[in-house]
Order: structure tokens, then C-alpha cells, then sequence
């Protein structure tokens, strides 16, 4: 019988009512049994081989929404394999050494490289001494509901700059921006939606061919606008939007540009913006606060966003309300 993963150091939250958030939980395995069982608690099923007489591994994961950052910490050698994964794993290596293969492909991961190590539908192994690493788990339901679908291609690291960017975002978004405002949903939407964005830029992709019709009928476009006015104030995604309208993400995307000259997820901000032109006219609550009712970390970007729409700062309508 599997044993539990030893101790749990550190659980803790942040966020209170109706939008907890896990910031962070701990733990230290120091047996081959709880290290097996503990990767693949947060991985994937997998094999473990060799480790040695002492093996040590910690584990430190946050989650924020649909994202989860995690760090691993650990003094041994090992193997293993895991087989196809229910998210993405993309993995910025800080130290020791990694070998890696999918796909028939092996290759030598060097502290500072950056590499998709897990994804749906795809084994692994790797064989790793003493590593320390820094992980970003998304689950495939929030890739698919960023991009319509796309796939992934290989496993190789990518180019050094797109790394240093990349994990740059990764710590911005885990450190800074997404522990203060753990609590608006609409900016850990749009922070999700930043580092798929930059995951994107960085890791060799495809799209998935939609093969569906691209002419959308008004009714379909009509009815895209309806939940987007009805929903701006919760997360919605392309894909959501597509639903709502019964046709493919490509097809809405499409329909979009050809009939408003816009992007759906533009079109979202546009609504979410003269709502908070309302919120700002009634005085309900700071210009800080409605921005991020409304979607925005960064208190400047709305206001030059709010400028651009209304020709005023925020600050002028929320005094004349």
C-alpha cells in the first residue's frame, strides 16, 4: 500500500470568503517509498529508480487559481519515468544536473535552461542528480481554453533569453503580483493569461487544425456578445465564449475581426472597462480598488486604458460622480 508523503511543514492561505487561495505547502520526504509517492502525487504516476542510502527531496508548491508554482529542493540521484501527464510541466532548472528523453529524443538540461518536461499524452524519463528546480503546472483545460488548442512541439530547451524572460514572468507572477491580489479573480485571470501568453513565445507550438466552417451567422455572434456583457464580471475565456455561442474558438475569433474589427478577449476588456466607468461615476470604491474589480494589477494601465476610452483620468470621473 502507498504510503502518504512525510511531513507537511508549511500549509497556509490567503484570500478570505468566497475566494480562498492555497499559498503554500511544504513537504520533506526522506524515504525512497515517500519520494516515489510524492512526485507522483504531483506529477503523474511514475517509477523511481536508484537514490541511494539517504535520499532527500523538498517539495514547495503554491497555487494560485488555475496555476501552480512549485520548487524542488534535492540531495540525491535518481531515474525516473512517468507516463502521459493530465497538465503541462514546464520546468526552469537552477541547479545540478538532468538527463532528459521523450520521444526518442534524449538531451543534457544545464542550470539556466528552460524546457517543457511534461505534457498530455506524452511519456518521459529523466535521470537527475542533486536538482534544484523551479516548476510551472498548468492544467490542459486552461491551455486549451487560452489558445482553442495547440501542440506542443518537443522537448528541446529553448534559446536563453526566451528562457531568462520567460522565468522572469514565472517569478513576478508567483512572488509579486499574484500573493496581492490572490483575492481579485479577474487579475489572476489575467495574470494566467499573461504567462500563457509568454509560454507560448518561448515554447515551440502548433496550432490544432479546426476543421469546422468559418462563417459565423449573426445569431452566433449575437449570442457571443450577450455572455459577454452578462459575464464580464467572472473569468471567461475564449473557449467559453465560443460555447455560449455554439461555434469553434477559431470560428468566434474569426467572426471577431470580421464583423467588429476586434478580438474577443479585446472586446471583453472593453465591457469590463465601461463597467468600471460605472463604478467610478457611483463612487464605489477607489480608482485602485475598481481597477482591480475590473481586471487590472496595475492601477497606470488602467488609468492610460480608461484615458484612451473616456478622454479623462479615472480620478477626475470618480470625483465628478
Amino acid at each position: 500500500m502507498a504510503r502518504a508523503p512525510a511531513s507537511v511543514l508549511v500549509m497556509d492561505t490567503i484570500g478570505e470568503g468566497e475566494h480562498p487561495q492555497v499559498v503554500e505547502q511544504v513537504v520533506e520526504l526522506t524515504d525512497l517509498d515517500e519520494v516515489r509517492d510524492g512526485l507522483s502525487a504531483a506529477y503523474g504516476t511514475m517509477r523511481i529508480r536508484g537514490a541511494g542510502e539517504r535520499p532527500w527531496l523538498r517539495l514547495r508548491k503554491r497555487q494560485f487559481g488555475s496555476l501552480r508554482f512549485d520548487y524542488l529542493d534535492s540531495s540525491m540521484c535518481f531515474e525516473a519515468s512517468s507516463g502521459p501527464q493530465d497538465s503541462y510541466i514546464f520546468t526552469h532548472l537552477d541547479a545540478g544536473r538532468v538527463r532528459y528523453r521523450v520521444s526518442g529524443d534524449e538531451q543534457y538540461v544545464r542550470p539556466g535552461q528552460v524546457l517543457l518536461t511534461g505534457q498530455p499524452e506524452v511519456a518521459y524519463a529523466v535521470a537527475i542528480e542533486d536538482p534544484r528546480a523551479t516548476l510551472v503546472v498548468v492544467d490542459q483545460s486552461v491551455v486549451s481554453g487560452f489558445t482553442g488548442g495547440v501542440r506542443f512541439t518537443g522537448g528541446r530547451a529553448v534559446p536563453a533569453r526566451a528562457a531568462a524572460a520567460w522565468r522572469s514572468t514565472c517569478v513576478h507572477l508567483r512572488d509579486e503580483l499574484l500573493p496581492a491580489f490572490a483575492d481579485e479573480p479577474l487579475v489572476v485571470a489575467n495574470a494566467t493569461r499573461l504567462l500563457m501568453a509568454t509560454t507560448l513565445a518561448t515554447f515551440p507550438n502548433v496550432p490544432l487544425v479546426d476543421y469546422s466552417p468559418g462563417h459565423v451567422r449573426p445569431h452566433a455572434l449575437k449570442r457571443a456578445i450577450a455572455f459577454i456583457e452578462s459575464e464580464a464580471a467572472r473569468d471567461i475565456t475564449a473557449a467559453d465564449i465560443a460555447r455560449a455561442a455554439r461555434v469553434s474558438v477559431r470560428a468566434i475569433q474569426l467572426a471577431f475581426r470580421r464583423h467588429l474589427d476586434t478580438t474577443p478577449t479585446a472586446y471583453v476588456r472593453r465591457v469590463r472597462l465601461a463597467q468600471a466607468h460605472v463604478d467610478l461615476r457611483r463612487g464605489r470604491g477607489t480608482v485602485t480598488e475598481i481597477a482591480a474589480r475590473w481586471g487590472y494589477a496595475r492601477p497606470s494601465v488602467f488609468a492610460a486604458h480608461y484615458r484612451t476610452a473616456y478622454g479623462v483620468c479615472p480620478s477626475t470621473t470618480l470625483r465628478s460622480g
